[in-house]
């Protein structure tokens, strides 16, 4: 049972600056009993402006997670190219192992998965396939390189005296017609510093359900050759251009040489899921909806920050898929929301891997964010229990990171863990539920729910005595207290569960 606080919601609201009620008067009626006799009321947001003042759109890293000029990540820019995304093995892997071993375990695939639903094997019945299933498509909103405003759409039930409309009366007669620029409405176009911009965007994505926003500012040297250069879903090739606007043909999308910034965030994925897996590590049904739910909140989460930058006057700029435009690890560790690990994805301090990355271009100016240094990168030196556990054994063992890659799906220029990729993939269709094993028992994967969590992290960023062996000291406690364990699959549906079931159970201020 959790320990009843002794400090009043009064009290922590007002120390917050959210003692306010929402029509900015302290002490109103309304609201609900704290259990100490006060009132609480909700947070004094009369309109954007409001909210951007707030703590709500700023970024408060934990003390021990240090800003640095470059990333922990060592980066030879010469040696990075554009990548070729048609080369990544979700794309490319019936290349990499064949197209007859890839029709056979895609047969063997579709075979058991089929079989396991009618014998109702534990996370792999109907339920856990359509939760799944359900998580990774639901959505109103595909993913496009402009965003759907540009597309036209069959909202008529839009409310019409909340939204714009070229006619001036009556309901508009489309998406198209709602998601209008500021010369289509008659009124100037936004203009802020970057500071603010950054946080404008930041407070607008947190209403829209991410999780962390950091931004990269894209340079012809570096960071530019971070977006593909060629999209894996249709082929086109992306090209830069001195050009107002954005568009594309049959053969090319083309970012304006002025959209010098790119917008990174990152969606949450359930601990409780991610770990429901076989006693033998197997991927079950239910473990994969925890991947799927976040592309699936991505995909609106997309459309809507494009939306929100067309009505502003400005570019929102994402390639054809979620996955699409640009390498999305690299782009969260220039943008400061964490470091790379062993397992070749972005790890972050407060949510270790269950994040997933997304990022979208623009001519909006914004502050960009920096690399940091919380001690994750020289963790992974010594943890290696992602490499112990991955069942396709395609995560490298080698204690140091290395410059050589694997193969044609990784893109040189950095030194990390590279990974087997096609054998990845391959176990993707052997366990009929993609693979995220080396998500569940990493260090990292875990809800801050003691102190002693918090106190683990600093002293993997700040320790400087014997890092390496403290480090292993860590790695090893985290599998006696079971934190790699496996939880019970079927044991989810009977849980109470918050919204996404990937909130942090750690209390804080807000809580009641």
């Amino acid at each position: 049972m959790a320990r009843r606080s002794t400090v009043g919601n009064k009290t922590r609201m007002k120390a917050m600056g959210l003692d306010k009620g929402i029509d900015g008067e302290a002490g109103g009626s309304g609201g609900s009993s704290d259990g100490d006799g006060e009132k609480i009321r909700g947070p004094g947001f009369n309109d954007l402006d409001d909210l951007m003042a707030s703590g709500f759109s700023e970024w408060k890293r934990p003390w021990w997670v240090s800003e640095v000029d470059k990333p922990t990540l060592e980066i030879d820019w010469q040696a990075t190219e554009r990548f070729d995304q048609t080369k990544i093995q979700q794309v490319s892997w019936r290349k990499y192992i064949g197209d007859a071993k890839a029709d056979e375990l895609t047969k063997r695939r579709d075979e058991k998965a089929h079989q396991w639903m009618i014998e109702g094997r534990d996370g792999y019945t109907i339920r856990d396939r359509a939760l799944d299933i359900a998580s990774r498509n639901a959505g109103t909103s595909g993913v496009s390189f402009t965003g759907s405003w540009s597309k036209g759409g069959g909202d008529d039930h839009a409310d019409e005296e909340t939204h714009f409309t070229r006619e001036g009366a009556g309901p508009p007669a489309g998406i198209g017609s709602n998601v209008m620029t500021p010369e289509e409405m008659g009124v100037p176009r936004w203009e802020g510093t970057a500071a603010e911009n950054a946080r404008m965007i930041r407070s607008a994505l947190r209403h829209f359900g991410a999780d962390q926003v950091g931004y990269v500012e894209l340079k012809p040297d570096t960071t530019e050759k971070l977006i593909y250069e060629f999209d894996a879903m249709d082929g086109k090739k992306i090209e830069f251009e001195n050009v107002d606007k954005a568009y594309e043909t049959d053969k090319k999308r083309v970012i304006p040489a002025k959209a010098r910034w790119a917008i990174v965030f990152t969606v949450k994925m359930s601990e409780e899921l991610i770990k429901r897996k076989t006693e033998a590590g197997m991927p079950t049904a239910l473990s994969s909806a925890a991947t799927g739910i976040a592309y699936g909140q991505a995909r609106n989460m997309i459309d809507r920050i494009q939306n929100f930058l067309h009505v502003l006057g400005y570019q929102g700029l994402m390639g054809s898929w979620y996955n699409g435009l640009g390498i999305a690890p690299a782009f969260a560790v220039m943008a400061g929301l964490g470091e790379i690990g062993r397992i070749n994805r972005m790890i972050s301090p407060e949510y270790g891997p269950l994040n997933r990355v997304f990022k979208i271009v623009t001519d909006l100016p914004l502050e960009p964010t920096k690399p940091i240094d919380a001690g994750i990168m020289n963790f992974c030196r010594t943890c290696k229990v992602c490499a112990t556990e991955c069942p396709s054994n395609c995560l490298s063992k080698e204690t140091d990171p290395y410059w050589e890659p694997a193969g044609a799906w990784n893109n040189p220029g950095h030194k990390t863990w590279y990974e087997d990729s096609p054998s990845c993939r391959t176990w993707w269709a052997v366990s009929t539920a993609g693979c995220s094993t080396c998500f569940a028992v990493c260090a990292f994967s875990k809800k801050n729910e003691s102190i002693v969590h918090d106190l683990v992290k600093i002293a993997i960023a700040k320790n400087k005595i014997m890092p390496d062996q403290v480090n292993a000291f860590f790695t090893k406690m985290d599998g006696v207290f079971g934190y790699q364990d496996q939880k019970n699959i079927e044991d989810w549906w009977d849980m109470e569960l918050p919204p996404r079931g990937a909130n942090n159970a750690k209390r804080h201020l807000l809580d009641k």
